[in-house]
């Protein structure tokens, strides 16, 4: 007896929120690839949406994607224009490749509908301008795709900046990758240049670079020196059946870089879809008065590798503090959607802002672009 009392709080205790139903959201999805059967699935289980249209580039392939998923009574489109023309809507999920992310989302924006964009934000810093442009000048709701912000793990990390207990960051380590891990189960989109327009930069690097940035409270970056590789990507052995991929693969698999932040912060990135080890090291956020070590995961997914330490000096003496891995139960793709959807009920702002992924999106392009040229640049955001 006294052991269950006790462990009532190691248990998540997070209030599960009541949803009203007496007015429907009408939504709609764009793209009906990967990524998109993540979002019906969520969205088909909540009592206030109702799913009303969805837009493919392939003929027939939103309406097979609707019938798959037992959502009777949707408009489909092949244009996602066609789509905001015809079609009343509260809200869109952007589940397009990336090399389309900003046109569908700011053309969504600008027919005045509401924006859960999957990550990557977008290629380009160029284009998240644009798309925060349209955002501000529509008065609607754009939030980012970045559901590892809902993890309490990933909220203690935050928190331990924010209590002052590392003092002042002066240096962090991040990254992550698989050892092998091209995302190709459905076709080339993820890889080819003119789809995917970035590679493990985009897919993987945003979640490392968001866990990072949204602790220290995402500063600007100012400089970066990058370099990016395809070994594996460009080898036919990479792909068991479809060895005439490594012909389309046009995108980074592995990217590193050396990041100056405003405040004198300095960020040492790397983040793979293939390499050769299991994981190219923790995350190490060193601050003046103690030091966090976030342990990897073998396939990076926006997630906590386990139990974290702070180094700290107490009474003169060098100590290690373990923060355990907070138990939860939260599916943290439905909380993403579902603060989304909260913010429009309510009037709300961004769960996840795009002033925010604007600097994870600069520090991406930014990698790309040094890595071009071979050299240290600025990173340049143009005035929104």
């Amino acid at each position: 007896m006294a052991g269950d009392i006790l462990n009532r709080f190691e248990e998540d205790q997070t209030e599960e929120k009541k949803v009203g139903t007496d007015k429907k959201l009408r939504v709609g999805i764009i793209g009906t690839g990967w990524i998109a059967e993540a979002h019906i699935a969520k969205y088909k289980n909540m009592a206030d949406v109702e799913i009303v249209a969805g837009a493919d580039l392939i003929p027939g392939k939103a309406e097979a994607f609707f019938e798959r998923y037992g959502v009777p009574n949707v408009k489909c489109f092949e244009s996602h224009t066609d789509m905001l023309n015809s079609v009343e809507l509260d809200a869109v999920s952007v589940c397009t490749y990336n090399a389309t992310h900003a046109e569908c989302t700011i053309d969504s924006l600008n027919k005045g509908v509401n924006v859960m964009l999957e990550k990557p934000m977008c290629v380009t810093v160029e284009e998240a301008v644009e798309i925060i442009r349209a955002e501000r000048k529509s008065g609607k709701i754009l939030s980012i795709g970045f559901q590892p912000r809902f993890d309490p793990n990933m909220k203690k990390i935050k928190e331990i900046v924010d209590s002052g207990a590392l003092g002042d960051i002066y240096y962090i380590q991040t990254g992550g990758g698989r050892r092998r891990g091209i995302p190709t189960p459905y076709g080339t989109s993820f890889i080819a240049k003119e789809t995917g327009g970035i590679g493990a930069l985009g897919d993987i690097g945003c979640y490392s670079l968001d866990m990072v940035l949204n602790a220290i409270g995402y500063p600007k970056p100012l400089t970066v020196s990058g370099y990016t590789s395809d070994f594996f990507g460009k080898r036919p052995e990479t792909y068991k059946n479809h060895p005439e991929y490594a012909e389309a693969f046009g995108v980074d698999d592995f990217a590193a870089a050396f990041v100056r932040l405003e405040g004198g912060i300095i960020l040492d990135f790397r983040i793979a879809w293939a390499m050769n080890i299991d994981t190219p090291g923790d995350t190490i956020i060193l601050g003046t008065e103690g030091g966090l070590r976030i342990p990897s995961t073998d396939c990076w997914n926006g997630s906590v590798g386990g139990a974290m330490k702070i180094y700290h000096e107490v009474a003169g003496s060098q100590v290690e503090t373990e923060i355990p891995i907070i138990k939860t139960d939260i599916d943290l793709f439905e909380a993403k959607l579902r603060s989304f959807l909260d913010a429009i009920k309510e009037g709300g702002t961004a769960p996840i802002p795009s002033s925010e992924i604007l600097y994870n999106q600069a520090i991406i392009d930014g990698i790309g672009k040094s890595a071009a040229v071979g050299r240290e640049i600025e990173i340049d955001i143009p005035e929104i």
